[in-house]
C-alpha cells in the first residue's frame, strides 16, 4: 500500500480484517477459568416481586452463583446513571422527576426485560437452564404503554412517588410571539404525526467480560462500546462506587452501534461485581431476543405542529407540542434526546421569526428509549419537513418553491438571526436543484401518467434536512512512532463502530506525516492508554480526532526536531520536517541533510531522558457543524395490492470538505437505509399489557437489499469554518433526511384519495387500506 491523503477515494483498510473473521468483537474475548452469567429478565411489563425462591437454582448442575436485587443492595452496588436527568428542568424551573435503575430489580418490575436475578456457572447452557429452576412470585400491576395515553388522568402509574407518568414539561423558544403569529398569519398549516418507535437492531448483540484483580483491587471490562472512558466513568462512579482509576474498559471491533451502545446496561457492572464475588472472570453474551427487551430503543413521539405563513409563503412561526416516551427508565441520555438534542433544530434550513417547542416526556412500561442515529434532530427535520410538503400543496405553491422562498440564503452566510441556526456556510437552493436535475423532476408527471395507464399510482416527495453535529467537548489523541518496527501507532478517544475510522486516520496520518498507510496502525478503544475521550456519537468524530491527531503530530514533529537536530549538527530552528510534501524525514532548510523519522524514532528509544518519539494532543471544539442536503424519494404503488417499490432515491448532500468519497458514500447509503426502514415497516409495538409485539425478526420488519433502490447520491461542498477540515459530519445525515422524503412521496401518490397525512411505518396493508376505503367512498 502506497501513501494516501485527504480527499481520496482509498479503500477501508480495516476491511481485511474483518471480512475474514480475523475480527475481535465483544464475544469473542475469553480469559481463562471464566464462568458464565445468564440474565433472568421479567416476563411482566408491570408488577411487584413478592418472593424470589433460588434454592433449585443454586442447587442446579454447574451454577456457582444467584445473585437477586437483595444481594445487590447488601454488596452497595449503585445504579445505571442517566446524566442527562441533571442537563435540563421543567419549563417552571423546577427539577425534573428522576428514576432510580438498580442493576438488580429488587421489589418491583416496570417492562417485559427488566433484570431480576443474575445466574453464574460454569457454562452459558448451565446458567440458561438453572433460569428454569427459578421461582419467582409476581403480584400483576396496571401497566401503560400508550406514548400519549400515559399522561390521561386515569392512566395507570408507574413511578408512584412521581404521582403521575409526567417525566418532565419542557420547552424553548417564545410561545407569545408564535401565538401571535399564528393569529396574523394568512394561512396556517396544521399536522399530527407519530414518529414510531424502533428497535436499534445491531448487528452485534451486546456481551460483556469482567475481570477483577484482587491484587490490585482493580476491574477490567471487556465490552462493545461507543466509548471507553465515559464508560468507564460512568461505570465507576454510579454503579460499582469506586475512583475511576479502578476500572480499565477495553473495546476492539464492533458489530453496529448508532447510539444503543454508548450507554451502560446493568449487565456491565454486574460482571465486575461477580467477577470479585468469585474470584474469576465472569462472561455474559446476550441473544438477539434479549436485545429486543433490554437494548435502548429509539424515537416514539407522538407530535401535533403549526407553520404559519403570510400571503407570500414566507414563514412567520413554527409551533410543534411533542409527547415523548422514556419507556420505564431515565436512559444515560434519553430525556436529553427528545428536548435539548433536536432544540431549534425545527425550523430547519428557514428564516423563521419565531418558534415554540414544547415537550412533554413520559413513563410507560416498555423499554428505556434513548439515542438512535440521529438522536433527536431526524425527529425534528420529520415534523419541519412534513409542515412544508403539507404546506405547499395547501398554498398552491411547488414544495420546491415554498422551500426556495424560505431558504436562508448563501448570500447571508455566515447566518445568525435565532430562532433559525447559525449556519457558518452553506447554499440550500443549489443543492436543491441540483438534486431535482438529477432526479428529474421534470419529467415525472409524464412518468405519474405512464404508471397510471398500468394501474400504479406514482409520487414524488422532497426532503431539505439540516443536522447539528456535537461539539462543545474535548477529544484526546496518542501518536507513537517505533523505530524498530517502522510502525506509527496512534489511538484516539473515538471508537469505530463500522463507520471506517480506522481508515480515516490513517489518511489523515498518512497525510500529515508523510508515511505510507500500511505502516500506520490504528488502535481501538482502552481506558488506560488516553486520559480522556469524547467517544463516537453526534457526527462529530472526524473533527475532533483530526484535532487531538493534529496537536499529537505536532508535539511529536517538535521532540523529533530536537533529536534531529543533534544529529544533523544544526539549530533546531533550521530544522524542519517535510511530511506534508510525502517524505518522512527531518531536514536542514535549503540543504539535502535529512534523517529519517523511524531514525530519529531508534535514537529517541535509546535515550532515557525520552524513552520514545511520541506526542499527545487535545482538542476541544465549541462550535457545531451542520450537515444539510436535499433527498427525492419517487415512490409507485399498486393500486391493486398497496405493494410498492421506492423507483428512485436522490440525495444531493453537503458535508463540507469530503476526506473519503467512498466512506462517504457508505455512511449516507446506511442512513438512508435506516430511515427508510422506520418509514417502510420497522416498528417496535406493544400491547396494552406492555408486551412486545414485534419481539423477533419473525414479527420485526427489517429493510432488505432489494427493498431499495441504488441510491443516486452526490456532494457539493460548501466547508464549514468551524474546524481546520472543513468538514461536516456525515454518519447520521441519511437517516436524518429520508424518511420525510419517502413519506411526501407516498402521500404525493394517494393524492386521487385525498390524503394528505400518513404515519409511518408505510406497509402494502396500510395503503391497500386506504386506496380500499377511498375506492368505496367514491362508489
Amino acid at each position: 500500500m502506497v501513501k494516501f491523503g485527504v480527499g481520496q477515494p482509498a479503500r477501508r483498510v480495516e476491511d481485511l480484517r474483518l471480512i475474514t473473521g480475523t475480527g475481535r468483537y465483544a464475544d469473542d474475548m475469553s480469559l481463562p477459568g471464566q464462568a458464565h452469567a445468564f440474565m433472568v429478565r421479567s416476563p411482566r411489563a408491570h408488577a411487584r416481586i413478592t418472593g424470589i425462591d433460588t434454592t433449585d437454582a443454586k442447587a442446579a448442575a454447574g451454577v456457582i452463583a444467584v445473585y437477586t436485587g437483595e444481594d445487590a443492595a447488601k454488596a452497595g452496588l449503585g445504579t445505571v446513571y442517566s446524566p442527562a436527568a441533571d442537563m435540563l428542568k421543567n419549563k417552571d424551573g423546577t427539577p425534573i422527576y428522576k428514576t432510580v435503575r438498580n442493576l438488580i430489580t429488587r421489589d418491583r418490575v416496570r417492562h417485559v426485560g427488566d433484570t431480576v436475578a443474575m445466574i453464574v456457572a460454569e457454562t452459558a447452557a448451565q446458567a440458561r437452564d438453572a433460569a428454569e429452576l427459578l421461582i419467582i412470585d409476581y403480584a400483576d400491576l396496571p401497566a401503560t404503554a400508550d406514548t400519549a395515553g400515559a399522561i390521561a388522568p386515569d392512566a395507570p402509574v408507574i413511578w408512584e412517588e412521581n404521582g403521575s407518568n409526567l417525566a418532565y414539561d419542557w420547552s424553548v423558544g417564545k410561545a407569545d410571539q408564535v401565538a401571535e403569529a399564528m393569529k396574523a398569519a394568512h394561512h396556517v398549516t396544521r399536522i399530527k404525526l407519530v414518529n414510531n418507535r424502533i428497535v436499534v437492531a445491531a448487528m452485534e448483540p451486546r456481551a460483556a467480560l469482567g475481570a477483577y484483580d484482587a491484587d490490585r483491587d482493580h476491574y477490567t471490562l471487556y465490552t462493545a462500546s461507543q466509548g471507553v472512558h465515559g464508560m468507564r466513568n460512568n461505570i465507576a462512579l454510579h454503579s460499582l462506587k469506586i475512583p475511576v482509576e479502578k476500572l480499565r474498559v477495553i473495546t476492539e471491533d464492533v458489530g453496529g452501534g448508532f447510539g444503543m451502545k454508548t450507554f451502560v446496561y446493568p449487565e456491565y457492572p454486574l460482571v465486575l461485581f461477580a467477577s470479585k464475588m468469585l474470584g474469576r472472570p465472569v462472561k455474559w453474551v446476550g441473544d438477539r431476543s434479549d436485545s429486543f427487551v433490554t437494548d435502548s430503543q429509539g424515537r416514539d413521539h407522538v407530535t401535533e405542529a403549526a407553520l404559519a405563513l403570510d400571503k407570500d409563503g414566507k414563514i412567520l412561526a413554527v409551533e410543534v407540542d411533542t409527547i415523548a416516551n422514556l419507556g420505564a427508565y431515565q436512559s444515560q441520555f434519553g430525556p436529553f434526546i427528545p428536548s435539548l438534542a433536536p432544540r431549534g433544530m425545527h425550523v430547519g434550513v428557514y428564516v423563521v421569526p419565531a418558534m415554540y417547542n414544547h415537550v412533554r416526556a413520559v413513563y410507560t412500561n416498555t423499554v428505556p428509549v434513548d439515542a438512535y442515529r440521529g438522536a433527536g434532530r431526524p425527529e425534528a427535520s420529520y415534523v419541519i419537513e412534513r409542515l412544508m410538503e403539507k404546506a405547499a400543496k395547501e398554498i398552491g405553491l411547488s414544495p420546491a418553491e415554498l422551500r426556495k422562498r424560505n431558504f436562508v440564503p448563501q448570500s447571508a452566510m455566515p447566518f445568525n438571526a435565532p430562532p433559525s441556526l447559525p449556519f457558518d456556510s452553506g447554499n440550500f437552493e443549489f443543492n436543491l436543484d441540483d438534486a431535482m436535475k438529477r432526479a428529474d423532476h421534470e419529467g415525472f408527471e409524464a412518468r405519474r401518467a405512464a404508471a397510471a395507464k398500468d394501474g400504479k399510482l406514482r409520487g414524488i416527495g422532497f426532503s431539505y434536512y439540516v443536522e447539528r453535529t456535537a461539539a462543545g467537548m474535548s477529544d484526546y489523541a496518542r501518536i507513537a512512532v517505533d523505530g524498530a518496527d517502522g510502525t506509527v501507532h496512534v489511538w484516539t478517544g473515538q471508537q469505530t463502530n463500522g463507520q471506517g475510522h480506522e481508515t480515516v486516520w490513517t489518511q489523515l496520518i498518512s497525510s500529515r506525516l508523510g508515511v505510507d498507510a500500511e505502516k500506520i496502525k490504528v488502535h481501538l478503544g482502552d481506558s488506560d492508554i488516553l486520559p480522556g475521550g469524547a467517544g463516537t456519537g453526534g457526527s462529530k468524530a472526524l473533527y475532533l480526532a483530526n484535532g487531538a491527531m493534529a496537536d499529537a503530530s505536532d508535539k511529536l514533529i517538535e521532540k523529533g526536531r530536537e533529536i534531529a537536530a543533534n544529529e544533523l549538527e544544526a539549530a533546531k530552528t533550521d530544522i524542519e520536517y517535510r511530511g506534508a510534501d510525502g517524505e518522512p524525514v527531518f531536514a536542514v532548510a535549503g540543504t539535502d541533510k535529512t534523517i529519517d523519522l523511524f531514525a530519529v524514532a531508534r535514537i529517541a528509544a535509546t535515550q532515557a531522558n525520552l524513552g520514545e518519539l511520541a506526542g499527545d494532543g487535545e482538542y476541544k471544539q465549541d462550535k457545531n457543524t451542520f450537515p444539510n442536503g436535499a433527498h427525492i424519494c419517487e415512490v409507485e404503488i399498486d393500486a391493486d395490492t398497496g405493494q410498492f417499490r421506492i423507483v428512485k432515491f436522490t440525495a444531493v448532500d453537503d458535508f463540507g470538505q469530503i476526506i473519503n468519497p467512498l466512506i462517504v458514500a457508505g455512511q449516507v447509503h446506511g442512513g438512508i437505509v435506516q430511515g427508510l426502514g422506520q418509514a417502510m415497516g420497522e416498528h417496535a409495538l406493544y400491547d396494552a399489557a406492555g408486551q412486545l409485539v414485534t419481539g423477533s425478526f419473525m414479527d420485526y420488519w427489517m429493510p432488505r437489499a432489494d427493498d431499495v433502490p441504488s441510491f443516486d447520491v452526490s456532494y457539493n461542498e460548501f466547508p464549514a469554518l468551524s474546524n481546520a477540515l472543513g468538514v461536516k459530519g456525515a454518519g447520521e445525515a441519511g437517516t436524518v433526511g429520508a424518511p420525510a422524503a419517502f413519506i411526501n412521496a407516498v402521500i404525493d401518490a394517494l393524492k386521487p384519495y385525498g390524503i394528505d397525512e400518513i404515519d409511518m411505518p408505510v406497509t402494502p396493508l396500510k395503503l391497500w387500506q386506504i386506496i380500499a376505503g377511498g375506492r368505496k367512498a367514491a362508489e
